[in-house]
C-alpha cells in the first residue's frame, strides 16, 4: 500500500485548505522524516519488507557505538583478522582490503564499514566485539527491538543476501534517527568521512583509497550520512541525512535500478524535503511553554518546558497560518521526575493534521505530605 502523508492524511472539507506538496520518486520504497518536528513528509511502501543490502550495516554500527558509549569497547581496541574470516570475505562484494592476521583497531574497522562498506570489516568487528558474528547479530536484533524497529530482522552483520534478513524503509529511518540522536559525537566522527585509505594493491603495494558512496556528500548542503546499499535482489538503495539551518531530515530510498539513478533520486528527494517544506521555530530548548497541574505534589503545578528546540513543519509559505496551544497530561500525580513528559504543544494548520510535540517537567515534584496536599487542594479549589 502506498501513501503520501504529513503525519496523517488530510481529513477536512473546510475551504482554503493547506495542500501537502506533491512528489513522485522512482524508488520502489521511500520514506522521509523531519527530525526537527517529528513530521513524516513522505511515505511510499515504507512498511513493506525488503532486503537491506549494505544499509543493514547501520545496525552493526549502532551496536558498536552503543558498546563504545557504555565502555564495553574502545576505539583503540585491536581486533585480529582471522584466516577463516579473510578467506570467506576478502573478495565478497565491497571490501576494506584487510589482510590475514592483521591487527586492526575498532576505529579503523568502523571507518571500513561506514565509508568503504566493507563486508569483511563488519564480520571482523563482530567477532572482535561479540565473540562470533551470530552473537553480534543477536545484539543487533535486541537493540533494534528496543528502538522500536518492528518489522525488520537481521541475519548477518553486513546485509549479505539471506532469506531471513529483511527491513523496511521506516525501520531504516528509525535506526538512522537513533544513531544521530544517541551518539552525536560518534556519528559526526564517522559518517561524514569522504574517503578512507586501507590496504595495499597487489604487486606494487600501493595504498588503496576508496571514496564514500554517499550520493549526497558534496551535492546537498549539510549532508553528513548515512549508508548506501546494493545487491541484485535489493537494487540500489540509500538511507541519508542532512541538516540545514538547524533542521535535520532523514530519508530512505530503495529498489532503484542503477548507481546513477540512486544519485539523482537521493539528491532530488532531499532537495524536495528542504525546499517544499519549512520548519517554523516554536519554543527553544528549556523554555517554559505552560503549566501543568499536579495532584498530591509538594507544588500544585509544574512548568512544562521544551526538551529540545521545537519546530512545526508546514508546506512552504504557510507558516503564518499556524496556531498552537499547550495541553497537560491528564491526572498528573506526584512524584514527577525532571524531564518526564507532562504535556504537549499542539500545532494546527487548517487542512493539515495537528503536530503534537512533547513537553517535559522543568523540575522534579515530590509527593506532598497530607497537610501540604490538603493546602494545595484548597488553593486549586478556590484559586488562591
Amino acid at each position: 500500500m502506498r501513501s503520501f502523508l504529513f503525519v496523517a492524511l488530510l481529513a477536512t472539507s473546510t475551504p482554503l485548505l493547506a495542500q501537502v506538496p506533491s512528489y513522485n520518486t522512482p524508488a520502489a520504497y521511500a520514506y522521509m522524516k523531519d527530525l526537527s518536528s517529528g513530521a513524516v513528509l513522505y511515505s511510499k511502501d515504507a512498511d513493506t519488507r525488503m532486503p537491506p543490502a549494505s544499509m543493514g550495516k547501520m545496525m552493526s554500527v549502532y551496536v558498536a557505538f552503543q558498546m563504545i558509549k557504555r565502555g564495553e569497547a574502545q576505539l583503540g581496541q585491536k581486533v585480529m583478522v582471522r584466516p577463516e574470516t579473510w578467506t570467506k570475505w576478502h573478495s565478497q562484494g565491497s571490501t576494506m582490503f584487510l589482510s590475514v592476521n592483521e591487527q586492526v583497531s575498532v576505529e579503523n574497522l568502523l571507518h571500513g564499514i561506514v565509508t568503504l562498506s566493507g563486508n569483511d570489516a563488519c564480520v571482523v568487528l563482530a567477532e572482535g566485539l561479540g565473540g562470533t558474528e551470530q552473537n553480534y547479530v543477536a545484539l543487533m536484533n535486541r537493540a533494534a527491538q528496543k528502538l522500536g524497529v518492528k518489522n525488520s530482522h537481521f541475519a548477518n552483520t553486513n546485509g549479505w543476501p539471506d532469506p531471513n534478513e529483511y527491513v523496511t524503509a521506516r525501520d531504516l529511518a528509525t535506526i538512522a534517527e537513533a544513531t544521530i540522536r544517541d551518539f552525536p559525537d560518534l556519528y559526526k566522527r564517522f559518517y561524514a568521512t569522504e574517503k578512507f585509505t586501507w590496504g595495499k594493491t597487489l604487486g606494487k603495494g600501493e595504498d588503496i583509497t576508496q571514496p564514500n558512496r554517499n550520493p549526497l556528500l558534496g551535492r546537498i548542503s549539510g549532508a553528513d550520512g548515512l549508508k548506501t546499499g546494493h545487491t541484485e535482489e535489493a537494487g540500489y538503495g540509500f538511507t541519508g541525512s542532512a541538516i540545514q539551518d538547524g533542521r535535520r531530515i532523514v530519508m530512505v530510498v530503495a529498489g532503484l535500478s542503477s548507481f546513477n539513478e540512486r544519485i539523482a533520486a537521493s539528491v532530488d528527494f532531499m532537495n524536495w524535503g528542504f525546499n517544499a517544506w519549512q520548519a517554523i521555530p516554536l519554543v527553544k530548548a528549556g523554555k517554559v511553554a505552560g503549566l501543568a497541574k499536579v495532584a498530591s505534589g509538594a507544588e500544585p503545578t509544574v512548568a512544562m518546558v521544551a526538551p529540545r528546540d521545537l519546530y512545526a513543519t508546514v508546506p512552504r509559505g504557510l507558516g503564518s497560518e499556524r496556531t498552537s496551544r499547550t495541553v497537560a497530561v491528564p491526572n498528573l500525580t506526584a512524584p514527577i521526575k525532571k524531564g518526564q513528559k507532562v504535556g504537549e504543544l499542539i500545532v494546527s494548520v487548517k487542512g493539515l493534521p495537528d503536530s503534537r510535540l512533547s513537553l517535559v517537567a522543568a523540575v522534579a515534584v515530590e509527593k506532598a505530605g497530607p497537610v501540604l496536599a490538603a493546602w494545595n487542594w484548597l488553593k486549586s479549589l478556590f484559586g488562591f
